[in-house]
């Protein structure tokens, strides 16, 4: 768990480094984006009384994914090092609820996030467990978001002549899914496969 944590570290790193060089200091608002993605969970998860709604569990894990990135970016912004942040996670992240409905802990994680504007680890891994989402699934897809990310940036996504539609038609987040699911998340240049595979179909 631990080098999987420093590994996604070093990866969020480096892609705030590429937004800005100096990311650190630029005062970003993190727990803004982590509350408005809570928001966007809700309503893949369902929260409308008046109308049927059944809970997208794959939509929600995404949005899980999200706030990881984000939650990560505030740890990282304390000035710890990520041996510090990878013990902090260790001992404090717990993947486990006695809450059976998971719009209240997505509401207690939303409601400490706004009160002081930090990552709530123990809160986090209650949604977690609200969605049966192991430490290793989270690792598998925050690692391939991250890296297509990186792709993205690679090849042309600020300029915009980046193509989001890949060959048969379908969004590159769509063939991330398979690449991830073919490739071993446990080897150490995981990541680097990740990127090279999904080269590999972007070209076709």
């Amino acid at each position: 768990m631990k080098q999987q944590t420093r590994t996604m570290l070093q990866l969020q790193d480096q892609m705030n480094s590429k937004v800005h060089p100096e990311w650190r200091a630029q005062g970003n608002a993190w727990y803004r984006a982590i509350w408005i993605e809570c928001g966007e969970l809700m309503d893949h998860y369902g929260w409308k009384w008046w109308k049927h709604q059944s809970p997208d569990t794959e939509q929600v894990a995404l949005e899980l994914v999200d706030i990881w990135h984000f939650g990560l970016s505030i740890l990282l912004e304390s000035g710890a090092s990520v041996d510090e942040i990878a013990e902090q996670v260790a001992s404090t992240l717990s993947i486990a609820t006695d809450e059976p409905d998971f719009r209240l802990d997505v509401e207690a994680f939303t409601a400490a996030t706004l009160a002081d504007k930090q990552f709530h680890l123990a809160l986090f891994g209650r949604m977690m467990a609200g969605v049966d989402m192991s430490y290793s699934e989270l690792y598998r897809r925050y690692v391939g978001k991250n890296v297509l990310n990186f792709f993205r940036q690679d090849n042309g996504y600020k300029d915009g002549s980046y193509r989001k539609q890949w060959f048969d038609g379908r969004e590159d987040n769509e063939h991330l899914v398979e690449v991830v699911e073919t490739l071993d998340a446990g080897a150490p240049d995981f990541s680097k496969a990740v990127y090279r595979a999904l080269g590999e179909r972007y070209a076709k």
